[in-house]
Parts: structure tokens; sequence; C-alpha cells
């Protein structure tokens, strides 16, 4: 039967990234899917099932973990509002495959998975305590203090890209104007420029100008937002993930320098300011590591 393992999962809008693991984090095999369109919630169970199924050739998985783009219930079983799911409001995601499959599920917000991957194997293996931000199509973010993940009592805290940067900016999906992600995310950076941001990496890496002017502003108004981020927290590390940190070389020392002339030194020292090393491999990394710490006795990677 070999040895027991658990398989991580991260669903998104376009694919749905699974991998098997072992207890130190080995990845025996994983495995890339399309997303069903539209995302029905039971078309797509059935999908990830099914595929579950094909890597548990030996019988040996012993639980799943599974991250969703949104918020999930305090207990992390349903998924709450899944954005770039449309149709997926109160999914009861850990009972549905539970009802297939027969092994115990836990599901968890994506950006957390993600932050917890990192945690586990990446970036922020050598500190316990440290926040990710995921720069891409939106601003995610995640919390983790003394290892162990922070979710507050309804399952939503961690949403560090909504914090308010400009009252009178763009609107957010969420509600809020001026948010921080409305000034990090992919869809500002075209507003502001009308181009991509791996166009603007590349341009920035063959030594254009307008392109290098752009990436410093952009590490300003991260560095702006991180300022309050650390006040509150006094992270250990901050990671900053997603595919917009492909150009994080371009933009990280400029969020150094409004870093060091915002924060007093007691709240920011010894603090690290890294590039998440796991990719888009982060959030089924994590999910499995949510999956072993569920097996765990009594142990828990989730604070309330």
């Amino acid at each position: 039967m070999g040895q027991s393992t658990v398989i991580g999962i991260d669903l998104g809008g376009t694919a749905i990234k699974m991998g098997q693991f072992l207890p130190d984090g080995s990845c025996l095999n994983t495995l890339t899917l399309q997303t069903p369109q539209p995302p029905d919630p039971e078309v797509v169970v059935e999908v990830i099932a099914k595929a579950v199924q094909d890597l548990n050739g030996e019988k040996n998985v012993s639980a799943i973990g599974i991250g969703t783009p949104g918020p999930t219930d305090a207990n992390s079983r349903i998924a709450r509002i899944a954005i770039n799911l449309p149709g997926w409001q109160d999914v009861p995601l850990a009972d549905l495959l539970e009802a297939k499959l027969n092994l115990p599920t836990i599901v968890a917000n994506d950006a957390n998975c993600a932050g917890l991957g990192e945690s586990w194997l990446g970036a922020g293996r050598n500190v316990s305590n440290l926040i990710l931000l995921t720069l891409g199509t939106g601003v995610g973010g995640a919390i983790i203090l003394n290892n162990e993940l922070f979710i507050g009592p309804y399952g939503a805290a961690g949403e560090l890209g909504l914090i308010t940067l400009n009252p009178q900016g763009e609107r957010c999906n969420s509600g809020n104007h001026g948010s921080l992600e409305q000034h990090l995310c992919a869809q500002s950076i075209y507003r502001q420029t009308q181009k991509t941001p791996a166009e603007l990496g590349e341009l920035a890496q063959a030594g254009d100008e307008m392109a290098l002017e752009f990436w410093r502003k952009y590490g300003q108004t991260l560095g702006v937002g991180l300022a309050s981020l650390i006040y509150v927290l006094t992270p250990e590390a901050i990671l900053i993930g997603g595919g917009i940190s492909a150009s994080a070389k371009f933009f990280l020392p400029a969020a150094w320098e409004e870093i060091e002339k915002r924060v007093v030194g007691i709240s920011r020292l010894n603090i690290q300011l890294l590039t998440a090393e796991l990719g888009n491999q982060a959030g089924m990394v994590g999910a499995a590591k949510l999956a072993w710490e569920r097996q765990g006795e009594g142990t828990s990677v989730i604070s309330h």
C-alpha cells in the first residue's frame, strides 16, 4: 500500500492544479486540468473526484486539502463565494467531495493556502511570522502567526489587498474605493500604461526608462501599503508572490525605501522583504499542508 499521502488542490477560474504529497512535502505526482466552463459546482466536483481517484492508484491517500478563490466558512468546509467561479455561493465543497471519495476534506482560501505553502516549503520556511501578498488579477493575502494561518473568527481574515490606500480611488469589487488591490493589480497596471505586467517586465529588462520608472512608482505604492500592514503585524518576513512578482527585482528596492521612510525601526526590526519561491505550485502545497495538519493529533495550522 505504500506510505500515507495527501492530495493538495488549487481550484482556479481556468485551471485545477493538484499534487500528491508525503508528510515531508515531497511531491509524488501532479496533475493540471482545465476548470469546466461554466464551472457548475457539481461538474467541478465530479472532475476533481475523478482526478483524485486517478492519482490514488495505490489507495494510500488519507485526506484532501483544497484552496478556492474566495473566503470559506470558519470550519473550513464551505466555499462562501468563489471569485472567478461564477455561480459559486455557499458551496458545501468538503461535504460534496467527502460523499464522492470518502476521504476527509478541508477547504481554504487560495491565498491562505499559498501563504501556508510558502511557510512550509518556500521563502518563509525559516520564520514563524510572515505575511504573503499575491499580486496578480487581484491582490490576495495571507497571515501566518507563530506558524499558524490566521483566518479570524469567521474564516475571512487576511484580505490584505483590500486595505484602503486612497479613499477617493478606483472602485473595488469589495465595495471599497482606492484599495491596495486597485493600485497594484494587473488591470490597474494596464489602466495606467496600456501594457501588461509581462510586457513592462520585458521592457524593464531591456533597460526601457519608462518601464523602469513605472516599476519604481509601483514599488513606492506597494511600500505605502506594506507600511500599514507592518505596523499592525510586525512580521519577520513579507513575501511577494503572484504573476506580477516576476518583475519584483524592478520594484522591491523602491518598496523597501518607502518602508524605511515610513516605519519606525522597532516595528521593522530584522524584517525581510522576499519574493515567494513556489510560484503557481504554492496553493496546492499549502492545501496539502492543511490536509496533513487535519490528520495530526489535535494540531492545527489554522488560528482563529
